[in-house]
């Protein structure tokens, strides 16, 4: 009997943990917290979807520099040359002018050591010469002035013979008419004379005297002749020994004057080989001046592309890069053709750089950390390579600065703001493949306080 109320007892006790195993299993008793939760986590998203979304642009880009001479320079060699010494290894810091490396020459045109002291010695030499053909000019012209001089008083002096000879071929011509009359009297005398003493009226004596008389005057008339026609060849001699003298001093003109223009042309062919020496010996100046290679700008060297000491370094080969040291960061980024009609100049642009910590909502970008804000400074017209067009993002002074620690090629993530929406519209836009709305600048506001209107 004592057994069977234990089994009893025990089957009561069984009865009772099954039933409340199966109420705490199955929550039968309890309220429900199921729906408080959907309903929370149903008025959350409502709330999320009502927030506030500004629209943006997303595009890659790099650091970069808004300048072209802040950017990383190539250095390379103007002329060909053997390395001979180094003066700096990658990651050294360089001012402008230091020396950053030491060629020697290898054309054989440049080898002489004394090539500038021989050259400036043919310059001297030739500028001696053509200073000398220069004098030649000044004496061939006064050379040519003494000759002038000198003619025109030869031809002075004849002249004023041909004008004596001329007056005395006057005198003798009058000498010789009188003579001729005198002759033609004493002929006429002598003839009357022969009839008188034909007739017995003179004596013999009177026509013997007649007949002397006329051999006198036919003696004078005959020199008077002569002397007249010596008058005449003296003044033709004197014309042709004038003829004579012109021609004479103008050989001599002729002479000084192709002597003087051969000076000349010698003086232009000196100084056309003088300025070809000066240019020479510049060249050869400046040529020497480009053995040392020289930092153009302060910066970092941050990779030599020769070698050692004694390699051959070609005219143009570059030879180190260096990164400026001063610059003014810029991003550069690519956006999409169809993304171009939203960006302007003057935009504000929100990035994100890496390798800076940040908690970033491309939509919210007043609640994001780590992101920095620029502005479009420039919109390239043609498109790049890759098929897309290249933007460059400046610094916004009105907002934080971008970390002084960034470099150059530095990765960002650019954000192009654009209208300003609610999440839920956001969502079914991009569901929809719809284009994102943007403020259009007014040219009378923005130009009265800079600000977009829609």
């Amino acid at each position: 009997m004592a057994t069977d109320f234990i089994n009893e007892d025990l089957k009561e006790q069984c009865k009772e943990n099954d039933l409340l195993s199966y109420d705490r299993i199955y929550l039968i008793d309890q309220d429900s917290k199921v729906r408080r939760w959907v309903i929370g986590i149903l008025l959350g998203i409502l709330v999320c979807l009502l927030l506030p979304w500004t629209q943006n642009i997303r595009a890659r880009g790099t650091v970069t520099t808004l300048r072209q001479e802040q950017r990383p320079q190539e250095l390379p060699s103007v002329i060909p040359g053997k390395v001979v010494k180094w003066y700096v290894k990658e990651g050294d810091m360089v001012k402008a002018g230091d020396t950053i490396i030491t060629l020697s020459e290898i054309k054989e045109d440049y080898l002489d050591p004394k090539l500038l002291q021989r050259t400036q010695e043919q310059l001297t030499a030739k500028t001696g010469a053509v200073e000398s053909y220069r004098n030649k000019v000044a004496v061939s012209g006064q050379q040519i002035d003494a000759i002038r001089q000198a003619g025109q008083l030869k031809l002075a002096d004849i002249d004023n013979k041909i004008g004596q000879q001329r007056q005395k071929i006057s005198s003798d011509s009058m000498e010789m008419l009188s003579a001729s009359n005198d002759f033609n009297i004493k002929q006429l005398q002598f003839k009357r004379q022969q009839v008188m003493f034909d007739s017995g009226l003179v004596s013999l004596t009177q026509l013997e005297q007649r007949n002397q008389s006329l051999q006198e005057s036919a003696a004078k008339k005959a020199s008077a002749d002569i002397k007249f026609s010596n008058s005449k060849q003296e003044f033709n001699r004197l014309q042709i020994e004038r003829n004579g003298i012109t021609q004479d001093y103008l050989e001599k003109m002729t002479k000084a004057e192709g002597d003087r223009f051969t000076a000349i042309s010698q003086i232009q062919t000196g100084e056309g080989e003088v300025s070809k020496l000066q240019n020479q010996f510049m060249n050869y100046n400046i040529r020497s001046g480009m053995y040392t290679i020289r930092s153009p700008q302060d910066g970092q060297v941050v990779r030599a592309r020769k070698a050692g000491i004694g390699e051959i370094v070609k005219d143009g080969e570059i030879i180190v890069e260096i990164v400026p040291t001063q610059v003014d960061p810029a991003v550069e980024m690519y956006v999409s053709p169809v993304d171009l009609p939203l960006l302007s100049r003057g935009q504000k642009v929100s990035l994100q750089f890496d390798g800076y910590p940040n908690i970033v909502f491309s939509g919210w970008p007043k609640a994001s950390y780590g992101t920095f804000g620029g502005v479009v400074t420039a919109i390239e017209s043609s498109v790049s390579s890759n098929g897309k067009f290249r933007v460059l993002v400046r610094e916004d002074s009105a907002l934080k600065k971008w970390p002084p620690q960034l470099m150059l090629g530095t990765g960002s993530i650019c954000f192009a703001l654009l209208k300003q929406v609610q999440v839920w519209y956001e969502l079914w836009r991009n569901i929809n493949g719809f284009p994102p709305e943007y403020y259009k600048a007014d040219e009378d506001d923005k130009g009265k306080n800079g600000k977009s209107t829609k």
